[in-house]
């Protein structure tokens, strides 16, 4: 099946879509979380929910997908259905329960991101598979951007509930566009591997499980901070719904621009290593300088130091998972790589509410620094073994 320049733009556009219906106001939910009176756990709670059904649900959709074919392109659908539901939901009530469930809906939403990745991936010839991950994170990391840009300022001109309609518009937006994307099938004569032999093969895969682990850390900071509780902190200094824009352009201009710096460049495999060790430590020292910041000037020079760093950290990541994962299991390691960090998804935001709960915000931050700095401890564990038809050596 020939692949055309519009195949690409229209897959491109429902990506688009599918993150910008996801995040368009995730960079100010906390502080709506906040005016609706909802305490520092319950809002930790809240936002842990999106990583909740990530975690359940990504790994069984990456081996389903490699174990049952065409069904790729209607679970895509189905993510956005759940979307335009997790969107009306919010809309229409700001009680504990609605809101929760409204995040886990969020979170099957981005479950199906698995899907996404596989089929574009089978855009690609088999040796430019790292460059089709690198073009995603690009466009995932713009989205974020651009709904960033947005986000604050429509907040405070129409409100929070235009931005859950917003949601669930681009959510419909995005089935139109899907609908007309081609799903390639599977071009081998192999026989399909047994579930049973994906889920062993893939766990026995050293370089992942360290590979994972590193990206659990990338994530926990991410959406304990900017998708967290930065805005919260930031309006504790001062920043207002508008203001806000500048504190996250500071953090997502370097973040944006490290991931396209990654997706056309091809880092050496002996500087993958160097790389996260240096983000790893660039990020700790941001986010112990994070709480001493007075200013909005200050917070957001802060955060472009922080934006670099994890800018660096997880497409560097995710091309890595690329290399060590035999063909055969690509599907299911992905599947397993992106359902582990979202426990990161989960586990930051829940830990970093009764954080701030139980002794103070700005102890979020220096939390943060731990795990940044313990992710030194794990990149020095990764070996990263670039494979093709085998496996990881067991550990």
């Amino acid at each position: 099946m020939k692949i055309t320049k519009r195949d690409h733009a229209l897959f491109l556009t429902a990506v688009f879509c599918f993150w910008f219906a996801t995040y368009v106001y995730v960079p100010v939910f906390s502080l709506y979380l906040e005016n609706s009176s909802f305490t520092y756990t319950a809002i930790g709670v809240i936002l842990g929910a999106y990583g909740a059904t990530q975690v359940l649900l990504r790994y069984p959709l990456g081996i389903l997908s490699d174990a049952l074919k065409g069904l790729l392109k209607k679970l895509l659908i189905a993510g956005f259905v759940s979307g335009f539901i997790s969107g009306v939901l919010l809309v229409f009530s700001d009680s504990f329960a609605a809101v929760f469930t409204a995040r886990l809906l969020a979170g099957v939403t981005a479950s199906m991101w698995v899907m996404a990745t596989i089929m574009y991936s089978r855009y690609f010839a088999a040796d430019q598979s790292s460059r089709a991950m690198g073009i995603l994170q690009l466009l995932t990391v713009f989205t974020q951007f651009i709904s960033m840009m947005f986000s604050g300022y429509l907040a405070d001109l129409f409100g929070f509930e235009a931005l859950f309609w917003i949601a669930a518009a681009f959510s419909l937006i995005g089935i139109g566009f899907t609908l007309f994307t081609k799903e390639i099938p599977v071009q081998t004569k192999a026989e399909p591997l047994k579930i049973r032999s994906l889920i062993t093969r893939t766990l026995r895969l050293h370089d992942l499980r360290w590979l994972t682990c590193a990206s659990f850390i990338g994530h926990s900071i991410i959406f304990m901070t900017i998708f967290g509780f930065t805005p919260l902190y930031a309006s504790s200094i001062g920043a207002t719904e508008r203001t806000l824009v500048v504190i996250f352009i500071a953090f997502f201009v370097p973040h944006l621009l490290a991931s396209l710096f990654l997706s056309f460049y091809t880092v050496p495999a002996r500087l993958h290593k160097p790389l996260l060790y240096g983000s790893f430590l660039t990020g700790a020292a941001a986010l112990v300088w994070m709480p001493s910041t007075a200013s909005l000037w200050e917070l957001s020079l802060n955060q472009a130091v922080l934006g670099l760093a994890l800018g660096i950290v997880l497409p560097l990541l995710l091309g890595m998972v690329v290399h060590v994962s035999p063909g055969p299991l690509k599907a299911s390691a992905m599947g397993f790589y992106q359902s582990f960090y979202a426990a990161g998804i989960l586990l930051g935001p829940v830990v970093a509410g009764s954080v701030a709960e139980q002794v103070s915000l700005p102890s979020v931050f220096y939390f943060g620094a731990l795990l940044s700095l313990t992710g030194l401890l794990i990149t020095w564990l990764i070996r990263f073994h670039v494979q093709t038809d085998g496996e990881n050596s067991p550990g």
